[in-house]
């Protein structure tokens, strides 16, 4: 029987960094602090940068006398009681890198940090704080004049905002990827067997991550850029690859259609020479002029493009369907592509949309396709009866919310400012106050990108190592453009080029529509490397590592989701109405307004419905391939239920006096009749004529049995005696009977 695969859980998680005067020594161990490393860095060179590294695992013990006698070892006298040979810097959690400009190197260490979610035993933590601490010695360091200013524009990079880190597991690969490579099969795998088992512990680990650019070049006929693009989307993950463009199609002056030709047509000339069934599939679609139309509901529309989107991708899921998918079959379920597997579903492709600056429009779309997957997922575990979910329910709500915030943290980090456009903006539901809001943030915008969009630029090549400064050369301020630092092979001749009409990788097409990352092939188990653990060592001990039973800790700490509070912020304000967070609320539907609005009460109880009575969305054959033949299928049609309305109003923290206080409805708008009120004279003679009990005393202290007659009570004795095997004798009439059966039917 093969043994599973688990991942390395345990690892150094806790770093200090000591100082002499010659050396850097940065002792690091698990969060138990039974096991320690060393690493040494010599501060003697100006330039380089020297690691020693004695592969040796310390315990706690032997870790105080190395540094006891690195103390002693380092004062300027010996014997000397009064001062230290020995410093400790800082302390730390984590190495972000080692970066080097124009003197010597620098060390940037995660000095706080905040958990934000577990996957699967895997804490998830966020950078809260850095420290950038240069290595070398003052005695040795070769000052240069522009050394202060790449620092500067180094450390514009807020490494402390939207930065998220794990120990063990991998964040630059998807869920699927990551639980793929724990399924393969461990005998054909590299492994590592060394004599020391302790030498796993390390403090670095090796990660190699490729990127490619990919772009459109109009001086590139033959799409070599673009080709190289989508043969690693190949890779990675699979076919069919969607394209959905947003840009405009129709301008009085050429501005961004200028992309969407060039685009056009380095698809056009890639998909020629694809097979058939693997071409890349191109969905224009202008946004922004259906946008300001009146007659077309934008949201709608894009659902109808999401939902062939998860129909020809799939999803990935984890276990085999569930047996309330059979109990409970939909016809959009069975549609679903993918690959499925004993052990569950895999996506196969990837929706690629874009925009001009990938903000606002790209944004909305993508939480569209979002919200129609966590649809699926949510059938899938049988939470809800129909792979739908309606807008206004405390589900989608705080799912758009999720969207928000993300899209606000990668405007602030591409554009300087946050969404202009926003998913209430496309549904046409946001308030007056908000257009004032969307001025502003086109300003900053507008702002940002004339003079700031330079610097913020120059920040990100030199972070990404994109430009590497080097003495004698012009420095990063002063090249016109950064073209050519993301296309170096525009400076020489390469002395092989792909082919213009092959231009994919034979191996990626060949395992398609799976993806090349993710087919067991001698390639990808190369790049993998198995140590072997016994079954209760440390650093695969998920539980240990998760509770700590070594130290105190508290509820708060172990189940630690630093994610805003829904329940006041989403959730209804009682849960005597239908707290289900896929049911559709009404405007002013929270807490005071429910309980407090006897006329809103009623008509909400009649109107609320949840995602099982949604009607269904246009089926994929609604989807065109051109933004001009969509200007007669854009229209509501009529009876469908409304989306446009207006979202869940807050109330005020001085209101929850009073919502309080109605929590307690009366007993007459629950039950619609009043209990200690008298009977009227009509219900008493119904009461009287219908009789309620068999009993002659029926109440809570004593109820009498009912009166059984003579012949009940035998039959139910013989009935009893025939399970113990005790036969009653039959009587005349039923041999008589029995001799008519038997005549009748053999006879």
């Amino acid at each position: 029987m093969p043994t599973a695969a688990a991942p390395i859980i345990s690892s150094v998680q806790k770093l200090v960094l000591y100082e002499t005067r010659a050396r850097y020594f940065l002792v690091g161990s698990n969060n138990a602090e039974t096991k320690y490393r060393v690493l040494k860095f010599d501060r003697t060179e100006p330039k380089d940068l020297v690691i020693i590294d004695d592969r040796h695992v310390y315990t706690q013990q032997e870790v105080r006398e190395l540094l006891g006698r690195l103390d002693l070892g380092n004062r300027t006298k010996m014997g000397q009681k009064g001062s230290s040979g020995l410093f400790r810097a800082v302390s730390a959690f984590g190495v972000v890198g080692f970066v080097r400009f124009l003197e010597g190197y620098y060390i940037v260490l995660i000095t706080k940090r905040r958990k934000m979610a577990d996957i699967g035993g895997h804490a998830i933590y966020k950078v809260e704080d850095t420290n950038m601490i240069y290595i070398p010695n003052d005695s040795v360091r070769v000052t240069h004049p522009d050394e202060a200013r790449y620092l500067r524009i180094f450390q514009n990079v807020d490494l402390s905002s939207n930065f998220y880190f794990s120990y063990s597991y991998d964040l630059s690969h998807s869920l699927q990827y990551n639980l793929t490579v724990l399924r393969m099969p461990l005998e054909m795998l590299k492994s590592e067997t060394t004599q020391n088992r302790q030498e796993s512990f390390d403090i670095f680990e090796d990660e190699g991550l490729i990127t490619q650019g990919g772009s459109v070049d109009q001086a590139d006929p033959f799409a070599h850029v673009a080709a190289l693009h989508f043969d690693q989307m190949f890779q990675r993950f699979g076919s069919p690859i969607i394209i959905l463009n947003l840009v405009k199609e129709r301008e009085k002056r050429k501005h961004e259609r200028i992309l969407s030709e060039e685009l056009v047509a380095a698809v056009t000339y890639l998909n020629q020479f694809l097979p058939p069934e693997h071409t890349i599939v191109y969905i224009p679609w202008d946004m922004a002029k259906y946008t300001k139309s009146k007659l077309c509901n934008v949201l709608d529309r894009l659902n109808v493009i999401a939902e062939s989107v998860v129909k020809k991708t799939g999803f990935f899921v984890n276990r085999p369907d569930s047996y309330c998918s059979i109990l409970r079959p939909d016809e959009k379920w069975n549609e679903l592509g993918g690959c499925v597997i004993p052990t569950g579903r895999l996506q196969t492709g990837i929706l690629r949309t874009n925009c001009v600056d990938c903000l606002d429009r790209t944004n909305t779309a993508q939480f569209m396709v979002g919200k129609c997957a966590l649809a699926y997922q949510l059938y899938s575990l049988g939470l809800i009866d129909k792979p739908n979910l309606q807008f206004d329910t405390d589900a989608v709500r705080l799912f758009e919310e999720l969207y928000e915030d993300h899209g606000d943290t990668l405007s602030l980090q591409y554009g300087g400012s946050q969404l202009v456009h926003r998913v209430k903006t496309y549904r046409k539901i946001a308030p007056w106050t908000q257009h004032s809001k969307d001025i502003m943030q086109t300003l900053s915008r507008y702002y940002s990108n004339a003079f700031s969009d330079a610097d913020r630029q120059d920040s990100i090549n030199l972070f990404l190592g994109v430009f590497h400064p080097t003495e004698g050369k012009p420095h990063l301020w002063e090249l016109p453009t950064d073209f050519y630092l993301h296309h170096k092979n525009t400076m020489r001749l390469l002395p092989t080029r792909r082919s213009y009409t092959y231009w994919w990788t034979p191996e990626v097409i060949k395992h398609l529509p799976l993806p090349y990352d993710e087919v067991i092939c001698s390639a990808n188990l190369k790049k993998l490397i198995v140590k072997k653990f016994h079954k209760y060592e440390e650093e695969i001990d998920i539980h240990n590592e998760f509770f700590r039973p070594y130290e105190l800790s508290s509820f708060d700490d172990t189940f630690c989701l630093a994610m805003t509070s829904s329940a006041r912020d989403f959730m209804p304000k009682t849960v005597g109405i239908d707290p289900s967070p896929f049911t559709v609320r009404k405007p002013d539907e929270t807490g005071k307004s429910v309980l407090g609005n006897k006329s809103n009460r009623e008509e909400a109880v009649l109107q609320r419905k949840t995602a099982a009575s949604a009607p269904p969305p246009p089926s994929e054959e609604a989807v065109s391939s051109s933004s001009e033949d969509d200007s007669g299928t854009d229209r509501e049609e009529e009876g469908s239920v409304s989306q446009r309305s207006t979202p869940v109003k807050m109330t005020d923290a001085g209101d929850s006096a009073k919502v309080t206080e109605n929590v307690v409805q009366p007993m007459k708008e629950l039950y619609g009749i009043n209990l200690s009120d008298g009977l009227s004279e009509e219900d008493f003679s119904i009461y009287s004529r219908t009789p309620i009990s068999a009993f002659s005393q029926d109440n809570i202290y004593e109820v009498q049995p009912p009166r059984v007659d003579r012949k009940s009570t035998e039959i139910f004795q013989a009935h009893i005696q025939a399970s113990q095997g005790i036969m009653q004798p039959l009587g005349k009439e039923d041999s008589s009977m029995y001799r008519e059966y038997i005549r009748n039917r053999y006879l």
